[in-house]
């Protein structure tokens, strides 16, 4: 800013406002100078700490599906590289009574036990030791028994322009008042083109296509923590909790969507981590959310208590239950005009081939179009019909 005098800023309103008008006009400029002189950026110790912490995630599944253990490391926040994950480790489900189960390592930091049917008297607990040498151990936990689900419903709310997917359950006996769900989502889509052609590159033809690459599945794994309590309730009882938004625009909907949903009971101590590390995660950002906190959990290293190890393990049972959507809600995919190819150039193009052409005069033509229009896979999904399709 350059200076300027008290006189020009004097004559600027002449001498009839005087000193007035040096005041209002010092009261406009000096709160922009101030607001101007203090945004400064701001990184926090925690954003470029160059330390890495380890993160469990996985519960022991009891009379269920598989058990499933995923191993990473923490990043600064400002870190967009993709997750550190933790191969080589051993994994161990203890008991207090002596029994033990390994778990298989499969990839990327995951671990996965074959469904067990274990004692759901004794209490259990995780140990680790890392590829390095370090181990870790949780605390014992007591399985968790949960009830089974009443129901999964649906309902379309206008106002969001969604399907909202809710839960239903009770629990006479009250053995657990803390709730968790989870689900996966599979539905069938189209592309807006159908491929009948291929090329075989060996033999330098167009051959005809021998699966259909138009018609799709894909499945979904929930990413948000999603809680539930009746502490505060008289009975124990769970109604119309929602799991899950479908937004009309995602064309989930459309063909026909499925989502199985999965409910576990958690002790008191495993529902206030969840709470906490949710209350971090999931926040909307604003300066009145509720600020990050240390959620560590209960599995600590055997060297040095110190060290940071974030992860909670826990114990339960699983209820699921399965439902089907066909309400037909969307828009049919819309794509550009295909391409029209010159069979000679057949081999110089990219584009995936939709089938033949013929102009009025009798030459021939191949129509192509991209991965995105014309093969479904392009959007993740996969060509095999899921076993519990309907």
């Amino acid at each position: 800013m350059k200076n300027t005098s008290y006189k020009t800023i004097l004559s600027k309103f002449g001498d009839e406002q005087g000193v007035t008008g040096v005041l209002k006009y010092l009261m406009l400029i000096v709160p922009a100078f101030v607001i101007y002189s203090c945004i400064e950026p701001f990184s926090p110790p925690e954003v470029n700490n160059v330390e890495t912490y380890l993160v469990v995630d996985g519960f022991l599944n009891i009379g269920g599906d598989s058990s499933t253990v995923i191993l990473r490391n923490t990043q600064n926040t400002n870190d967009d590289t993709p997750p550190v994950t933790e191969p080589g480790a051993l994994i161990v489900a203890e008991s207090e009574n002596g029994e033990s189960y390994t778990f298989i390592e499969m990839g990327d930091g995951v671990y996965k036990l074959p469904p067990i049917n274990a004692n759901t008297a004794t209490r259990y607990r995780l140990s680790i030791r890392r590829l390095g040498g370090r181990e870790y151990l949780s605390d014992y936990v007591q399985v968790s028994i949960t009830p089974p689900i009443d129901s999964v419903s649906y309902k379309l709310d206008q106002g969001q322009n969604a399907m909202l997917i809710y839960v239903n359950t009770h629990d006479l006996n009250s053995n657990s008042r803390f709730y968790r769900w989870k689900f996966e989502e599979t539905y069938e889509y189209r592309t807006a083109y159908y491929s009948g052609l291929e090329r075989d590159f060996e033999k330098r033809q167009v051959v005809s296509r021998p699966e259909d690459v138009s018609l799709c599945w894909r499945t979904l794994e929930s990413r948000d923590i999603k809680l539930g309590s009746t502490v505060k309730l008289s009975e124990n009882i769970i109604k119309e909790v929602p799991v899950n938004v479908i937004r009309i625009e995602s064309n989930k909907l459309l063909f026909k969507y499925s989502i199985l949903v999965k409910q576990y009971s958690l002790s008191r101590e495993a529902f206030e981590y969840w709470t906490d590390l949710a209350k971090t995660t999931q926040g909307t950002g604003t300066l009145f959310d509720p600020q990050p906190s240390q959620v560590t959990g209960n599995i600590k290293s055997k060297e040095d208590a110190r060290e940071l190890v974030f992860g909670y393990f826990s114990a339960s049972t699983e209820a699921t239950k399965r439902i089907f959507i066909n309400e037909r809600l969307g828009s049919y995919p819309r794509c550009s005009p295909p391409d029209t190819i010159e069979i000679a150039d057949v081999f110089e193009t990219t584009g995936v081939l939709l089938s033949y052409y013929q102009d009025p005069t009798g030459v021939s033509y191949l129509l192509s179009s991209s991965d995105f229009c014309s093969d479904c896979r392009a959007q993740g999904g996969t060509i095999r019909r899921p076993p519990f399709w309907q």
